[in-house]
């Protein structure tokens, strides 16, 4: 069935200023939601449909809903029951030939609808044609003539304040880098950052700060899991980019993914298969002898899952042993003294820990299982990580592994040469660390996707994300987005610790 949207039934309506028009208004629009979501949802599930043509529809009925509604509560109604008939849609379509073809002609009717003129009275073009979209937008958030506006939540203290650091460094070296060779067709790029103490009962006022007091464009390098299980829905509700946080948590990788959420490194649960094939096979060790030691919270529970899905992927009947600790703490004694008791005796332990609280775990029970072998993911912070445990003296590093979701910064690929380069030009005396080099990373494929946007709005950049395929920065690897892949790397490169505590690159298969 064909439906049109009647841009003059719309504007008329919203040009009286009673509150029987207003009501009338609001009928019509929740009348039109249930007709118009699920063609864009349709619409949305359809590969070959750009979803900037869609999300143009979605927004103008938005702004048609804001317009129509008196009251908060009226409004975000109107709004869920929108977003419940996208969603109605999309699951209806499967993204077969047919359906597409309907959708594709039903959001070709729509758009013809919206171009249509809205006959309103005297006086009431302004609020007739914002509805209908026939004004053209103003500014977009966070860019002027002179700059574009990215924000950062991150905690500036606390037991993660070097991780959040580290990002801000190599995100900021990458910046400054695109800004001296002509910035983004001309305009320069700034990072601004808010702090949230890693605690996530403050996520939510720093991510408020950012979007409305500093008007930024987008996020990226957003520190933390359970910080990002707030910032996400926020974005989201604000159709807002958020681009490459320091987590490997399924939060981030939906499936299908979220249209505004992209990631460039491996998942925890990639991570910790490798670790999980590299001890069992490589190493040989029984996985009874292997336990998880990490942080209560999704972050460890991402782990601890990427666990067990590798044990049944090897077939393993074992079931996997769990020691935890309180998030963001150095509380380790009780899960110190689980591993004193395990039985039969560990010989390996895969940590999914921050850095201090996997120190302090490393020194209690160093001596007490001699010849432990400790399996870091790369979330760890592999530098503070070190630091510790030199402090501590020569036997403490050895045995200790990282996995990481960047080369080795002591490498000689183009890309870290590139990146050491700027880091020693825009930070001097700051020395390569995996997690600026992964701040780096994401920041240059940022730059690439904005520069091949004009005009540069969200929707557009979102589109050119998508299509980035085969994207060769010098890592050895390529990168690539789709519309169902919003990960850029699945690679996982290997370091071990040796006992002057420098990092050195391991065969993880």
């Amino acid at each position: 069935m064909t439906v049109h949207w009647s841009a003059l039934i719309i504007g008329s309506l919203l040009a009286a200023s009673t509150s029987s028009a207003f009501a009338a208004a609001t009928d019509v629009v929740k009348d039109l939601a249930g007709r118009v979501g699920p063609i864009v949802g349709q619409a949305s599930a359809c590969p070959d449909i750009a979803q900037g043509r869609v999300q143009t529809i979605v927004d103008k009925f938005r702004e048609a809903i804001r317009q129509s509604t008196t009251n908060d509560g009226e409004r975000d109604q109107l709004t869920r029951s929108f977003n419940g008939y996208i969603a109605e849609g999309r699951s209806r379509t499967g993204g077969s030939q047919a359906n597409c073809a309907v959708a594709e002609r039903q959001l070709t009717d729509l758009e013809r609808s919206l171009n249509q003129p809205a006959a309103a009275g005297p006086g009431t073009a302004t609020r007739a044609e914002a509805t209908t979209g026939a004004v053209t937008s103003g500014p977009t958030r966070g860019i002027t003539d002179r700059e574009i506006r990215f924000g950062m939540v991150l905690p500036f203290s606390g037991i993660r304040k070097e991780t959040g650091r580290q990002m801000r460094q190599g995100i900021e070296a990458a910046f400054s880098r695109a800004n001296d060779a002509g910035g983004i067709n001309g305009r320069t790029l700034r990072l601004v950052a808010a702090d949230d103490g890693y605690d996530p009962n403050r996520t939510l006022a720093a991510m408020t700060q950012l979007y409305d007091k500093e008007q930024v464009f987008g996020f990226i390098g957003n520190v933390g899991t359970a910080n990002a299980q707030v910032a996400i829905p926020y974005a989201l509700e604000r159709r807002t980019l958020f681009f490459a946080p320091n987590t490997g948590a399924a939060v981030v990788r939906r499936d299908p993914p979220d249209r505004y959420v992209f990631n460039y490194r491996a998942s925890y649960a990639e991570e910790t298969a490798a670790l999980v094939r590299y001890l069992v096979k490589m190493k040989r060790i029984a996985p009874k002898q292997i336990a998880v030691f990490t942080q209560q919270d999704a972050f460890g529970d991402d782990g601890f899952a990427g666990v067990a899905k590798a044990y049944r992927q090897l077939n393993i009947p074992d079931p996997v042993t769990r020691i935890n600790y309180p998030r963001a703490t150095m509380d380790v004694e009780e899960a110190v003294n689980q591993v004193k008791a395990h039985k039969p005796g560990l010989k390996a332990i895969i940590m999914v820990a921050t850095d201090r609280a996997a120190a302090k775990f490393i020194e209690k029970t160093r001596d007490a299982v001699p010849g432990l072998i400790y399996a870091n993911v790369s979330a760890v912070g592999s530098t503070s990580l070190a630091t510790e445990l030199k402090l501590l003296g020569p036997r403490f590093t050895n045995g200790v592994i990282v996995t990481q979701g960047v080369p080795a910064v002591s490498g000689y690929s183009s890309l870290v040469l590139d990146y050491k380069n700027a880091l020693a030009k825009y930070a001097p005396g700051e020395a390569p660390d995996y997690t600026s080099l992964e701040g780096y990373i994401a920041a240059t494929i940022l730059i690439q996707a904005l520069k091949q946007t004009n005009p540069l709005d969200t929707e557009r950049l979102v589109d050119t994300l998508e299509s980035m395929r085969s994207l060769d920065l010098g890592l050895g690897t390529p990168l690539a987005f789709g519309r169902a892949e919003h990960q850029a790397s699945h690679k996982i490169w290997g370091t071990a610790l040796d006992e002057n505590g420098t990092y050195q690159a391991i065969e993880l298969e």
